[in-house]
Order: C-alpha cells, then structure tokens, then sequence
C-alpha cells in the first residue's frame, strides 16, 4: 500500500479532489476533517484513513473496477468520440497515477473490462504469462460448420501474422450462430480473427467475464468495486 501519511494538500491532488495549488481554496470551501478537528493548513501530514470531507471518508487509495463497457466507447485517454472514462467520477480521471484500462475491448466490443491505477497489477493481468481466463459470448455471420471447437482447442490454430499457434481455447455452442468462448491470450482482434480463420464472421461480441469477474448484476456503463 502507498504511504498513507501525507501532507494534505498532495494527498487531495493525487486523489484528484483539487490541484495543490487550489487546495488552501478547497479547505475553505469543503469541511476537511482529520479525526475530529476542522483542518485549513494544506501542510498538515496526516495519514489517509483520518481525512474525511463533508463527512464523508477519501476515495480509496488505490482503486480497481470491474466495468460493463457499453459499445461506441473507447478504451483510451486521447482518442476523440466517447471515452470510457467518462463513465467514472470525474475526480477519478485526475488521480495520479492514472486509472487505465487493463488490455483493451474494441469500440463495438461491449462487456466486462477491468480499470485500476495499481501499475504492478496492470502489468501482471497483462503480461503474456498470466493466462488469464477471458470469456466472450460471440454472434456470428454464418452457422458453425461442426469442427470449430475441435479447431480451438487443438492449440494448432494458426491466425494470419502470427508466428506460433494459439494455446487451446474451449468453444462451447449455445446455438449454430452464438457461442461462448474461453480464451487465456490477448492477441490483437483474436476472437474475430479465429472465426475469420475458419472462415466465419464475428458481427457481435460481448465479454462475459474476466480473470473470473462475471458482469451478470452490471448494467452496462456500470462498475463495481473489485479485489485481486
């Protein structure tokens, strides 16, 4: 965990309350307590879980969110159209560090992402190495001919660009145009690329889960706290 004790003016701007520079401004205009006692010093240290503004306890010091990303948003902080951190508090878009999304869904890709600003975890849930299971529900163009899930789960598939086969992934048929799919890799585009491989078309897709996190109780642009 973060050193929890800090002056209060950088502890507010790293959980993007206020800049530093507008922090005195702050505490005139939001009822800042540590413990019992109304502070108005921005250089007073204090430790995280003492503050409490308007009543009410800090944001977490370091948060992670299982959202249901509706489709039309994107998973970045620069691109123009709607970004998905505009579902979050605004605040939450000033922290530092930053809250990024952990990989990516495509734009027209909905479902289950997780977000956190915990950099070490972002990196082992993105790591080649994790084998995180992902599980996507996939309406396709054109009925299953019969041997896609011997296919998938071969570990021979072989997708245009790549220099080794995909590990095994399990299909499993819900109706000749939609499947659910478990997948422990993250390559660019995979699951529309395994269809295309053997010769079909995704023209929905829709996360279900990741690294276990189901979304079934989120409706979408929704988000609950998670741990890991």
């Amino acid at each position: 965990m973060a050193n929890s004790y800090k002056r209060i003016d950088a502890h507010l701007s790293s959980l993007g309350y206020c800049t530093r520079s507008e922090a005195k401004k702050f505490l005139k205009i939001f009822e800042v307590f540590v413990k019992d006692k109304r502070v108005f010093d921005v250089s007073l240290k204090a430790n995280h879980e003492d503050i409490f503004i308007n009543n009410e306890p800090l944001d977490a010091q370091t948060i992670t969110i299982l959202l249901n990303k509706p489709s039309g948003y994107i998973c970045s902080h620069n691109d123009a159209g709607s970004l998905i951190y505009s579902l979050l508090p605004e605040r939450w878009n000033r922290r530092n560090p930053k809250i990024s999304t952990v990989g990516r869904l495509d734009v027209d890709t909905t479902g289950a992402i997780i977000l956190t600003d915990n950099g070490d975890l972002n990196h082992k849930l993105t790591s080649p190495k994790s084998d995180v299971i992902k599980v996507y529900e996939a309406t396709l163009a054109e009925p299953l001919k019969g041997d896609e899930a011997q296919i998938f789960a071969s570990g021979e598939l072989m997708l245009n660009g790549e220099k080794k086969p995909l590990l095994p992934a399990m299909l499993e048929i819900i109706s000749p145009t939609l499947v659910r799919l478990e997948i422990v890799e993250g390559k660019y585009h995979q699951v529309k690329r395994m269809f295309a491989a053997v010769g079909n078309r995704v023209i929905k897709l829709h996360r279900v889960s990741f690294a276990g996190f189901q979304i079934d109780d989120l409706k979408e642009g929704e988000y609950k706290f998670i741990e890991l």
